[in-house]
């Protein structure tokens, strides 16, 4: 899978692609005009060190001894971080998704009483603070339901609805947004008929046959989305049945030390073309299906390298950790933040009706 990045380059040449310009290695861009609620980013909570949270979590994944060996590819440039260290690294990926011009994260949730419940509450206080919304990403917790989820979703708006943070949609009659990973484990899902007038509920599939009692679909899937194959039609069906289609895009894939023997494709990053392939795709109606909203998997999901939150251009030594050098013509400490910067560029050329701009 390596070979993706000549391919994907020969391919954008051959689609006259007009690509957004390099970013560039000033200042971080200036958002103060607004951020778009029509992008956003999966996000991750559960990352834990013992300074913070008394114990590792997440970083050790696959057999790892944090803090210099982590269960990824690449190293973050705050290091091994803890998600509840809410005045530090959360505070500092607040600003970060800012400067990248999205304006809402979809939290991944682990379900009532579970650890990432508890940390909700901090991240949304953050996120409030940087004009950031929060959506919900349910995850396959065990013993998920079509029942439980819709307990989870009247829990979710009980408890957090109040935040300033918390996302409704004025586009969709200020419904707030709750994506359902693995939504195909479930074969019933009739019981979504009680939330959905009020909220939108998104099923994690292209097949439109898996959606009823949804209204929303996404993808997540990074590999997919380098072909985005059979999506048009997927965003026709979704503007025909009155579903928000939200197709996700993302700037790479490789978990070779998070889970060692994997036999998981990889997709390069191709110092960017891989992520400047896959918004095209999206953004391009004949491909993409003209969708309402854009996601990004993800801000910082490291296991599966298809984070933009900042990798350090100089990781430990001896681990054989990737690095962003290279993307868009960055190099060293300017490339740390390039794929924050490319995202804005492409936000700016995604408008707030899901169509492409200009």
């Amino acid at each position: 899978m390596r070979i993706w990045r000549s391919a994907l380059i020969a391919a954008i040449a051959a689609l006259g692609l007009t690509i957004p310009a390099a970013a560039t290695n000033g200042p971080a861009p200036h958002v103060s005009a607004g951020l778009s609620s029509d992008v956003q980013f999966f996000y991750y909570p559960w990352y834990g060190n013992p300074t913070v949270s008394g114990a590792w979590r997440h970083w050790q994944q696959g057999g790892h001894n944090p803090p210099a060996d982590i269960g990824s590819n690449y190293y973050p440039v705050n290091g091994a971080y803890d998600s509840n260290d809410l005045s530090g690294a959360v505070a500092q990926q607040m600003a970060w998704i800012r400067r990248a011009g999205v304006g809402v994260l979809i939290y991944s949730w682990w379900g009532q009483g579970s650890y990432e419940d508890g940390l909700a509450a901090g991240v949304l206080g953050e996120a409030a603070k940087f004009g950031i919304k929060v959506a919900w990403h349910i995850e396959p917790y065990g013993g998920r339901t079509a029942a439980s989820v819709v307990s989870d979703i009247n829990y979710i708006n009980g408890k957090y609805g109040a935040s300033p943070a918390f996302f409704r949609d004025p586009a969709h009659g200020d419904k707030a947004a709750f994506y359902v990973f693995d939504s195909l484990n479930v074969t019933d899902w009739s019981a979504l008929d009680a939330v959905t007038g009020a909220n939108i509920v998104f099923a994690q599939t292209t097949d439109t046959s898996k959606v009823a009692h949804f209204n929303g679909m996404y993808t997540y899937d990074v590999l997919a989305a380098a072909t985005a194959g059979g999506w048009a039609g997927v965003g026709a069906y979704c503007q025909s049945h009155g579903l928000v289609w939200a197709p996700s895009v993302g700037p790479g894939f490789i978990d070779d030390r998070a889970v060692p023997g994997n036999t998981t494709p990889t997709l390069d990053r191709a110092n960017g073309a891989t992520y400047d392939q896959e918004w095209h795709n999206a953004t391009t109606p004949s491909i993409g299906g003209s969708p309402n909203w854009i996601t990004i998997t993800s801000f910082n999901e490291w296991h599966e390298g298809t984070q933009i939150e900042p990798a350090t251009s100089n990781p430990p030594a001896g681990v054989g950790y990737q690095t962003y050098s290279g993307a868009y013509g960055t190099t060293g400490t300017a490339s740390q933040a390039t794929y924050l910067d490319r995202t804005r560029l492409w936000v700016g050329q995604f408008d707030h009706t899901g169509t492409p701009a200009g």
